[in-house]
């Protein structure tokens, strides 16, 4: 390994270390003169110091090397841009692992140190810097949520039993793997029948005072959720539907503090692309948020694979078999073999006598 791939992963370990810098992206900085470590920085969370400006803080940095896990930023926002602190601060060289994606300083960081004679090194150690941030990486580039979908399944691959009753499939270490899930999303996504056959609150069972309750999305298409359930005292509820809905429907869903999304219609239900670019700072955008997911059923399931939508799918087996009646996963345009799309495992893991297992779509 060589020096700037031992510092770079030095930064990398670095923004590993705060649990949780929503909106921001995890960034860790190592400064270094001549071989040795003068200071380290990471950023915190939303409104603390960057992690290059931490990292500067009170420390002669003229002639020495910085080692950052994201292009230093050239925009303003809730502190000063770290491209410009960088350069006053006498830095002589720029070590960066990934550009940021971001729209807003997409190159324009090392662009800013270049021109002022900064000398600037891009790409060591990317991948492992891509990994920390892949989630906020993909809405700043697609101005989509990632969208991770979440089922609990039977030994025999069914979402519930053939009366419809679903609790419970997995044990309490599972569920209390969705609450960790539930705790770093934006929004928890949930179809009508969800809501229908067990109304669930979708709340973190131990938020603390530093973090928020995810939002709740409920996709409804034919108006069947009434403005009483439980996840209506949510603090951010967004009701997805269609034109075919009621007046009524939705008034009553306003009325009970739900922002009521009117999108169009794909295949009887609704265009859950067209959420997605709402949802994520795209197309039309009412929300800005970077990662969702979603606990739907066999139906919202089944159309965000069909759509090609998910970029995460963690199956929660539990020790149970149900048999035949159940629900199932629905069809996805796939119809033999050589159709079928092979996804990646990313992780499998035991917890009690539940397994879990996340993977990643092609391409």
């Amino acid at each position: 390994m060589s020096s700037d791939q031992t510092f770079m992963a030095r930064a990398v370990d670095l923004a590993l270390g705060p649990s949780f810098t929503y909106p921001n992206p995890r960034v860790g900085a190592v400064l270094v003169r001549n071989g040795e470590i003068v200071s380290e920085g990471a950023h915190r969370g939303s409104g603390t110091p960057h992690a290059e400006a931490e990292a500067l803080l009170g420390v002669d940095a003229r002639s020495a090397t910085m080692y950052v896990t994201l292009e230093p930023c050239a925009h303003h926002g809730r502190t000063p841009p770290c491209a410009p602190a960088v350069v006053d601060a006498g830095v002589s060289r720029v070590v960066a692992a990934m550009e940021d994606p971001d729209a807003r300083t997409r190159g324009r960081g090392l662009a800013y140190l270049r021109a002022h004679g900064v000398d600037v090194t891009i790409g060591v150690l990317e991948d492992d810097a891509r990994a920390l941030n892949r989630e906020w990486a993909h809405q700043r580039v697609t101005g989509r949520p990632w969208v991770t979908l979440k089922l609990a399944l039977s030994l025999d691959g069914r979402l519930a039993a053939p009366d419809g009753s679903a609790r419970w499939i997995t044990g309490q270490g599972a569920r209390r793997d969705v609450h960790a899930r539930r705790r770093v999303s934006d929004a928890v996504m949930v179809g009508a029948g969800t809501v229908l056959a067990d109304d669930p609150s979708l709340r973190v069972n131990d938020v603390t005072p530093t973090r928020r309750q995810p939002a709740t999305i409920v996709v409804d298409a034919a108006g069947r959720v009434r403005p009483t359930a439980r996840l209506f005292a949510n603090h951010d509820v967004v009701m997805a539907t269609t034109e075919s809905v009621s007046p009524d429907a939705r008034v009553g869903w306003a009325e009970a503090g739900a922002d009521v999304l009117v999108l169009p219609s794909f295949e009887e239900g609704v265009d859950l692309a067209a959420l997605l670019d709402v949802l994520g700072g795209g197309q039309g955008a009412r929300r800005d948020w970077v990662e969702l997911v979603c606990e739907g059923g066999a139906e919202l399931a089944t159309s965000l694979l069909s759509r090609r939508l998910v970029d995460l799918l963690e199956l929660h087996h539990g020790p149970v078999l149900l048999g035949a009646g159940g629900p199932s996963i629905g069809r996805v345009g796939v119809a033999s073999m050589s159709e079928a799309l092979r996804w990646t495992c990313e992780e499998v893991r035991r917890t009690g006598d539940d397994v879990i297992a996340t993977y990643r779509p092609p391409g």
